[in-house]
């Protein structure tokens, strides 16, 4: 997964850029449809790219709001 982003790197990132991060990937993947609807998009693999993307985002803000995982500013702060 070169360009695509990891489950622990999402883990370590403030809730603000984990927002900023799904929107980002949502315009991404609406551009994407975009452009399969109109015959234009060359590389299909990456609409699904996309959508696993958004799925570990979403994944990592639905663990924080049960308190499955620390967030990483409370981390930091317990080993003070």
């Amino acid at each position: 997964m070169a360009k695509g982003l990891a489950a622990d790197d999402l883990r370590t990132e403030p809730d603000d850029v984990l927002v900023t991060k799904l929107k980002e990937a949502k315009e991404e993947l609406f551009n994407l449809r975009f452009q399969a609807a109109t015959g234009q998009l060359e590389s299909h693999g990456r609409l699904r790219t996309v959508k696993r993307e958004i799925a570990r985002i979403y994944t990592v803000m639905q663990e924080r709001k049960l308190g499955i995982v620390a967030v990483a500013e409370d981390a930091v702060e317990g080993d003070e």
